[in-house]
């Protein structure tokens, strides 16, 4: 079994990520594999509507010059996904917005049924904004939403603050244990 964990922040090692890290650990305990993907720091484009995607029956977008068919390919050999984003002005970062947009409309037959959550991280206040908005297109798919004690939240500003956020990375362990605990059950 294997996890898709998105890092939608420009930041490759930042908050995002050390949330992130969390799961992976949590998931290599229960021996499941995971991947990081850093969507990276440059421009992700919007989908556009043009419906190639729909008519080349390929789940790919139209559109290459960017990640979003990258991460429609690895997700083809994933059993779920965790994204994840920094919180700006309470709205996940827009590259992984248009990211999770164009991938769940090009490549949505790839996603489908495979249970799915989001991460929120953030200085102080949109986080449950941010984490929401994020989770939207996974419930068009009919993915299983994977869910912790409490929302799927981490607080911290400064790089790696968010480590020391004690309850924030103990919501990532609990997430991390209740999704390998969904995914045994159905591979069982």
């Amino acid at each position: 079994m294997k996890v898709l964990l998105i890092n939608g922040s420009p930041r490759k090692a930042g908050n995002t990520y050390t949330a992130l890290k969390e799961i992976a650990e949590v998931l290599t305990e229960h021996g499941i594999e995971s991947e990081i993907f850093w969507i990276g720091n440059k421009p992700v484009r919007g989908c556009v509507a043009c419906g190639n995607c729909k008519t080349s029956g390929a789940n790919r977008c139209a559109f290459d010059d960017d990640i979003v068919n990258r991460v429609i390919e690895t997700m083809e050999t994933c059993d779920a996904v965790v994204v994840g984003s920094p919180v700006y002005y309470g709205q996940p970062s827009g590259q992984l917005l248009c990211l999770e947009q164009r991938m769940m409309y090009a490549g949505g037959a790839v996603f489908e049924r495979k249970p799915a959550s989001a991460v929120a991280v953030c200085r102080r206040g949109g986080a449950t904004a941010a984490y929401q908005t994020m989770l939207m297109p996974f419930q068009m798919k009919n993915m299983p939403i994977v869910t912790s004690q409490y929302w799927n939240l981490a607080y911290g500003r400064a790089e790696g603050e968010v480590a020391s956020d004690a309850e924030g990375m103990q919501t990532m362990r609990t997430l991390a244990a209740n999704l390998a605990d969904l995914l045994e059950k159905l591979h069982a």
